[in-house]
């Protein structure tokens, strides 16, 4: 099961870099937050739908937990949004995944979690990969700030979930976070006017983002981070980035270019790499002091 689930975790961020490319066709007809409040609402009900004796073991404990990841993953989609339209999806792209370096630091300031100077190394050579494949001209401003956000809390919810993922049933502890950002979502869709899904390619994404971005991906990264260190998960879900461009590439959104294959190569460099048993010493690539 260990070594599978640095390998579940890349199979996420392939979906998700694939969602983003579909997903950018249909934000011009619903508005983001009616889109993410539809995503993560669905969602939620599949998994009702799916197993519903399961919330028999639904306690205030696991509610609690779950509702505070997903408020950090909420508010990290909301913040993320707001930079969107302030900046651009290159710049975006990047400052987002700076989760990578965000995950490390906020876990050796809250938690006194310690990574080897390798792993160090990994994260940089991640971060110099998300830069050459994303960014083309860059500029600080307020777009940038809220993206900046968006990533600390994206790497506040790898945090807490490799703190409470092991002591909570993957199922309901995913369902609990799911909900809680249709909660967070639907405050500003009901605040802006709700827009529905205006015909059936809004609708089909939007399933296809419920059940296997959000449903199928999430409970994956729930039962991931609860055998594996929240650096590794930092690195590997960066590779959504390198999916992203890799997909926009085969649909033909945009050419291949040498950024695209030196970005890209240098991200599954580093997610090979971190994964590798000699990367970390025991108890999976954090020292505990």
């Amino acid at each position: 099961m260990l070594v599978l689930a640095p390998w579940a975790l890349l199979a996420v961020a392939a979906v998700w870099g694939i969602s983003f490319v579909w997903m950018k066709d249909i934000l011009d007809q619903q508005d983001v937050f009616s889109f993410l409040f539809c995503r993560f609402i669905f969602a939620s009900l599949i998994m009702i739908l799916v197993r519903p004796a399961a919330f028999k073991k639904m306690n205030w404990k696991l509610v609690s937990r779950g509702s505070l990841a997903g408020l950090a993953l909420g508010s990290g989609y909301i913040f993320q949004t707001l930079g969107l339209e302030r900046t651009t999806p290159a710049i975006t792209g990047f400052v987002t995944g700076l989760y990578v370096v965000f995950t490390p630091l906020i876990g050796l300031i809250v938690f006194r979690d310690h990574i080897t100077r390798l792993a160090w190394f990994y994260i940089a050579l991640a971060t110099i990969g998300l830069g050459v494949l994303s960014i083309s001209g860059w500029s600080i401003g307020v777009g940038e700030l809220f993206v900046l956000v968006s990533a600390i809390l994206f790497a506040i919810h790898i945090i807490l979930l490799s703190r409470w993922s092991k002591n909570f049933d993957t199922y309901l502890l995913t369902f609990t976070q799911l909900f809680t950002c249709a909660v967070v979502a639907g405050i500003p869709a009901a605040i802006n006017g709700f827009t529905p899904p205006p015909d059936q390619q809004t609708w089909s994404v939007i399933a296809f983002t419920a059940i296997f971005a959000t449903f199928l991906a999430f409970i994956v990264q729930t039962w991931s981070q609860a055998r594996i260190s929240a650096v590794k998960v930092a690195v590997i879900l960066t590779t959504e980035v390198v999916f992203a461009a890799l997909f926009s590439v085969l649909l033909g959104v945009e050419p291949l270019t040498l950024r695209i294959i030196i970005g890209g190569s240098l991200i599954l460099i580093a997610m090979i790499m971190i994964v590798q048993p000699r990367v970390s010493p025991p108890k999976d690539g954090i020292l505990q002091t």
